[in-house]
């Protein structure tokens, strides 16, 4: 099966399973509406069901992208990378409290003895990329070793990035799908999986009705993560994560908004598609 086909099909059903579930979620939400009710940037009540989801969209995205090509065991490390950053996300979604913000109020909060939901999050983005880096450098016969630290670092820097853009409708959809179209148009089941989903709840994210959240977003960005760590060694892990840091500890001192904002181009892509 040509690898751009296999991608076009996953892709396609990323896409379908995620705005099935978004919907099918949205007419059941389990535990009420309220409880996955928020009020978005522009003060109107939003749903975070979409995270949701995106992560069954995904996950079932990767996986038809794999069985397409004959190699069902190929999607592991996707499915690992959204369904554990998906679950560290959700804990963040519904536990979650404002007291704490950013790498930085996490870990000082730690630093006095309170573990916040936002601490137990990285932890587990953390484990989730380090399974998500050794099933992939296995599945390809990789050495585990300095490598798969490499590739654990990048698909947890990934999903946190994910999480940075998510601030505005449609940002990190769209990121998503930048980020990860040639990788997906080559057959990666990651990607395809990553790109299709978010191409599938995309609209209502981009009318201002549900958001990823950080279900989905964190789940978004590890499949980039993942689809990036499938096709690179060591330079190329090590100097991904180098940007991810870089990008990380900026994020503390700068606002992304704010530099999107003012950026001809990147101002008006940001703003492409919203209602």
């Amino acid at each position: 099966m040509p690898r751009l086909l296999t991608g076009l099909l996953g892709a396609a059903g990323g896409a379908v399973a995620a705005a099935a579930g978004t919907r099918a979620l949205r007419r059941y939400p389990p535990g009420g509406a309220a409880r996955w009710t928020r009020t978005n940037h522009a003060g109107r009540p939003i749903s975070l069901l979409e995270g949701p989801g995106y992560v069954l969209g995904s996950a079932a995205g990767a996986l038809a992208a794999a069985v397409v090509a004959g190699e069902a065991r190929d999607a592991g490390p996707a499915l690992l990378a959204t369904t554990g950053a998906g679950l560290a996300g959700l804990l963040d979604d519904l536990a979650g409290d404002s007291s704490s913000k950013g790498l930085k109020g996490h870990l000082g909060a730690l630093r006095r003895g309170q573990v916040t939901t936002g601490a137990i999050k990285i932890g587990a983005l953390g484990v989730t990329g380090l399974a998500a880096a050794a099933l992939e450098d296995r599945r390809a016969g990789r050495v585990l070793g300095l490598s798969t630290l490499l590739g654990a670092g990048v698909i947890a820097g990934s999903a946190n990035l994910g999480n940075l853009l998510d601030l505005r409708p449609g940002r990190a959809g769209k990121a998503t799908v930048l980020a990860g179209i040639l990788p997906a148009l080559r057959g990666e089941p990651a990607a395809a999986g990553a790109v299709g989903a978010a191409l599938g709840v995309l609209p209502g994210d981009l009318a201002g009705a549900t958001m990823l959240g950080d279900t989905g977003a964190n789940a978004a960005g590890a499949l980039i993560g993942s689809a990036l760590v499938a096709r690179t060694g060591v330079v190329g892990r090590f100097l991904t994560l180098a940007l991810l840091a870089g990008l990380t500890l900026a994020s503390e001192r700068i606002s992304f908004t704010a530099v999107i904002e003012s950026t001809p181009g990147l101002r008006e892509l940001d703003a492409w598609g919203r209602g």
